[in-house]
């Protein structure tokens, strides 16, 4: 069986060494046919690196607001008669053989529009928040709902959705998917190594803004698709927004109050170590996880009225960066 040629889209900004690695990576496979950089206003040779190793490089028009969706798409234009596109992003470099396997399992699944693999941390163990981002990353293999943004797609099944949508700031991949899931298409997971992933998180700041990003995701997402990420959006009202004024109005008026509010905070830790446990992660790791998975709702909750408040405003939905 002569399977469909495989075409790839990086996107990326001042990603430097991460960008030649990844771009290393895909020319080292050997699959892809055609090769685009699509650069998002970089200040450092990621352009001059993109056009040496090979690759049609786009340059996004930085006079309109950047979005990961945006770039995406603008990729995908930039190809030439596609039917397969692997989207990966600039911080990542593909794992040798990952293409052939994906491709040989879009060509005998026609109800297929999407297919993605397991992404994983280069340096996992680097910091606690590259931990989290990798353990993040490995979910079950089988039919999925959504993934993240390194997925290879059925150009027939981009195009029929409209490709990405360019004002969703974070969460556009989550986005893509629910459209792809809607208009008819299947979306799954194989168990293998697609990509590694260079988080390059050290510092608790750059968490909290991931997460206060996670939080507008969610927001707008399900401001969009209102059956998706209603939980996630449910669970921040309550942990970071209801138990934190209940404790203040605590404090202020009855103590045991506030006493209640940190006892159902010790509950949903106590909860979320043991989930990940059940999942695999070792108790002191899953500890450490857990205290992170429990504060974010708080940024979550920054993100999600952040969201709301420009949407009340008809303010432009800008990217919030962590890096």
């Amino acid at each position: 069986m002569t399977l469909p040629p495989v075409d790839i889209v990086l996107i990326g900004r001042n990603e430097g060494a991460r960008l030649v690695a990844g771009l290393a990576s895909v020319l080292a496979d050997g699959t892809a046919r055609q090769v685009v950089y699509v650069d998002s206003g970089s200040t450092d040779d990621s352009v001059a690196e993109a056009v040496r190793a090979g690759a049609t490089v786009v340059q996004l028009d930085m006079s309109m607001p950047f979005t990961a969706a945006r770039a995406r798409n603008e990729g995908f234009a930039a190809l030439e008669a596609p039917e397969l596109v692997q989207f990966i992003d600039g911080d990542c470099t593909l794992v040798p053989g990952y293409l052939e396997k994906a491709r040989a399992f879009l060509a005998e699944h026609r109800r297929i529009g999407m297919v993605t693999g397991w992404r994983s941390e280069i340096h996992r163990n680097a910091s606690l928040y590259n931990q989290l981002a990798d353990f993040e990353w490995h979910r079950p293999a089988g039919e999925i709902m959504a993934c993240g943004g390194d997925m290879l797609v059925r150009a027939k099944a981009f195009r029929a959705v409209g490709g990405f949508d360019p004002s969703v700031i974070a969460a556009e991949d989550d986005e893509f998917c629910t459209r792809l899931r809607k208009a008819g298409w299947q979306l799954h997971r194989i168990p293998e190594d697609m990509t590694r992933h260079d988080a390059d998180t050290h510092r608790f700041s750059q968490w909290w803004k991931r997460a206060i990003r996670t939080g507008h995701g969610f927001a707008q997402v399900n401001a969009l698709h209102p059956d998706y990420f209603a939980t996630e959006c449910r669970r921040v009202m309550i942990y970071g927004a209801l138990l934190p004024l209940v404790f203040v109005a605590g404090l202020m008026i009855y103590l045991p109050v506030a006493l209640l509010a940190l006892a159902a905070y010790a509950f949903n830790y106590a909860r979320t170590t043991q989930g990940l446990i059940r999942e695999g992660l070792r108790e002191g790791e899953a500890m450490r996880h857990a205290s992170l998975i429990t504060l974010s709702k708080i940024p979550n909750m920054i993100g999600l009225a952040t969201y709301h408040w420009r949407k009340r405003r008809n303010a432009q939905m800008r990217i919030i960066e962590y890096k």
